[in-house]
């Protein structure tokens, strides 16, 4: 495939180039930038023969497959709109939209289009939450009674600026990370919450967004999911706890972008570790995404998936702000 990455960004040069080059002939052709300066630099330290500040110049070569989109959250919709209208298949950061109804209309457009439409939710790529996941399915912990998801952490330094100062863009830690947590509960657990109650606040770095929220989310099987997201917490460590009426499984380490930590499964019989395989997270990604493309199954977050993950932290914000509990309606894809 080749790739036109729109959006020169730090979680393309860190981790998409190289999942996307791993594929066996991916390449990546094109970077757009809102600054031609930027793009240029950015191609040369990528080595990416096409850098231009013009989405039009990128979506216009006959020979780009597919997008990359990983610019500030605002911009997602039109630019995702513009590459399905050039009958471009789309993988796109999270969030998908600042707006439920821009994601919505962006995934209805990639249907309307026959292309291939995904969220890039990277941690349901992960071994370790597939293992997790294979562990509740198979029953290893009887009924779920509740999940912990801890995923407080230190935004590094280069990360900062509009996460922190900037609404319009999609800043907070609620876009930020409420969103994956979200999707890996969906993912983990096999459903979608039903009603979130929330509280957010600034604890540091937040300047007009929040920096730290916690919520609790009641499932449809009865189970009770408790989720605190954070830009400010060095020391906290991040990972996810689930408890059953036959056990326990504590995760500790595998929130992050690459494929480490460790799981412990603890029931009657005792304590054990359980291995899994430490595949690229964002490679996995990619690869499911090409196979999806090539008429082979689906992605491994699909554009409905961001939709919902994004319900889910527009629901805890607006429970936050609101002190209301919020009970969700998810959109239907028609």
């Amino acid at each position: 495939m080749n790739w036109g990455l729109i959006g020169a960004s730090t979680i393309a040069r860190d981790y998409m180039i190289g999942a996307i080059r791993a594929q066996g002939a991916g390449r990546v052709s094109w970077v757009v930038s809102g600054s031609q300066e930027r793009a240029a630099e950015y191609a040369r330290q990528n080595d990416i023969p096409g850098a231009t500040s013009d989405l039009a110049e990128t979506l216009g070569d006959p020979s780009v497959t597919a997008v990359y989109i990983s610019s500030t959250n605002e911009k997602h919709q039109s630019q995702a709109l513009a590459a399905i209208a050039a009958g471009k298949h789309v993988l796109c950061e999270k969030p998908l939209s600042t707006t439920i109804e821009g994601a919505t209309a962006m995934v209805r457009a990639a249907k309307a289009a026959g292309v291939v439409f995904a969220t890039n939710h990277h941690l349901r790529c992960a071994g370790s939450h597939r293992a997790i996941r294979s562990l509740i399915r198979d029953d290893a912990i009887g009924r779920v009674l509740s999940m912990r998801v801890f995923h407080a952490v230190h935004l590094p330094e280069g990360l900062r600026g509009w996460r922190l100062d900037n609404p319009d863009a999609g800043g907070g830690v609620i876009p930020d990370i409420t969103v994956h947590n979200a999707d890996l509960v969906r993912f983990i657990l096999g459903e979608d919450p039903q009603d979130v109650a929330a509280q957010m606040g600034v604890s540091g770095m937040g300047k007009g967004v929040e920096d730290s929220a916690m919520s609790v989310w009641t499932m449809p099987s009865g189970a009770m999911v408790m989720s605190h997201e954070s830009f400010t917490h060095p020391y906290a460590g991040s990972g996810i706890e689930i408890h059953g009426t036959g056990g326990s499984i504590f995760a500790k380490g595998v929130m992050g972008q690459d494929p480490d930590g460790e799981i412990e499964l603890v029931t009657a019989a005792g304590r054990k570790p359980v291995p899994f395989d430490d595949h690229n997270l964002y490679g996995e990604s990619v690869r499911q995404f090409a196979e999806a493309v090539a008429g082979n199954g689906a992605p491994a977050a699909t554009g409905l998936d961001g939709i919902k993950s994004l319900q889910v932290a527009m629901a805890v914000r607006t429970s936050a702000r609101t002190g209301q509990r919020q009970t969700l309606k998810y959109e239907e894809i028609a």
